[in-house]
């Protein structure tokens, strides 16, 4: 216990605080609790449906899950981003965990055809125009943490860019604002104008901040990159930039096209296409692929399972 008092000492010495002071604090203290460590009162009080369709809760936990599931995706591409010495091992462990993460997120998908009526979620989607899933921002923080942004260039555009393209050019090209454009008419949907008033600065102050530090950069570092850190990049890769969006366009249509009702989106965009990985093009790590895995990127899996482009 004396060495313990003093160790407390000499912190706070060296903090240049009074220890008596925090000795006295923590003696009058209450005890944690789980439930105040969690916040559970909090976090159950924050599912606030529209409708009073009963399943529309279910709609709002499972997007909820989600974006915790995504918030500890960015805690370790933060982490990446920011380590000064970057070695195999290192990146080994983190790809492993941002696997798990993402297996979770295809695997909870179910959830989403299970967990909701059909006709009710059919009827309080409505409600729920102009949001859409497409305004995940911490998506697209993912994004920018994984791969140059050139990599995340419309793939209509590709060929358009200028040779050593900016930030600016790219975002403006970037592949999701296919979304939220309005073919016949070149306008922008209101969801992706409300979604860029909201987030259009810290993407680019984001993009500008990774600027040749990113995931996909910090592997230049690297003398050589094992085999075992070449799979874990590969699965990543795969396993969010194909196998999610292809569960998460079976799921839509289920819901948007399960009677060949083929409804429109809330956001408005042309779903099938936004959602398929053959028409995003989305690659993270495009050197760990051989050009016949790139060209038949998204195509080589069976629609049975993940939906179809047809």
């Amino acid at each position: 216990m004396n060495n313990t008092l003093n160790k407390i000492e000499d912190k706070y010495i060296g903090l240049g605080e009074n220890p008596e002071t925090y000795l006295k604090g923590l003696l009058h203290a209450k005890p944690i609790t789980y439930w105040d460590y969690i916040e559970v009162d909090t976090l159950l009080s924050l599912q606030k449906p529209r409708t009073n369709f009963k399943d529309e809760s279910i709609f709002i936990m499972y997007h909820q899950v989600t974006e915790l599931f995504l918030k500890m995706m960015l805690h370790e591409l933060e982490q990446i981003v920011n380590e000064k010495k970057i070695t195999s091992q290192f990146l080994i462990v983190k790809l492993d965990r941002l696997i798990k993460y993402t297996s979770l997120l295809i695997n909870s998908f179910d959830i989403m055809r299970t967990g909701m009526d059909y006709d009710d979620y059919n009827t309080f989607r409505s409600t729920l125009t102009p949001a859409s899933g497409f305004q995940c921002a911490q998506f697209r923080l993912i994004e920018l943490h994984c791969t140059s942004l050139k990599n995340l260039v419309s793939n209509v555009y590709k060929d358009q860019l200028s040779p050593g393209p900016g930030i600016k050019e790219c975002f403006d090209k970037i592949y999701w604002k296919d979304a939220g454009i309005n073919h016949k008419t070149g306008e922008k949907t209101l969801t992706l104008q409300l979604f860029e008033e909201k987030y259009h600065k810290k993407f680019l102050n984001t993009a500008e901040e990774l600027a040749g530090n990113t995931l996909e950069d910090k592997l230049k570092q690297l003398p050589t990159i094992p085999d075992a850190l070449r799979e874990k990049l590969r699965k990543f890769d795969r396993l969010y930039n194909i196998e999610w969006p292809l569960v998460h366009l079976n799921t839509a249509e289920h819901y948007l096209n399960g009677k060949g009702e083929n409804k429109k989106a809330t956001g408005g965009s042309e779903w099938k296409k936004y959602l398929h990985p053959k028409y995003q093009q989305r690659k993270f790590f495009p050197s760990m692929w051989t050009k016949e895995e790139l060209a038949n990127w998204g195509t080589n899996v069976k629609s049975e399972h993940h939906g179809s482009i047809d």
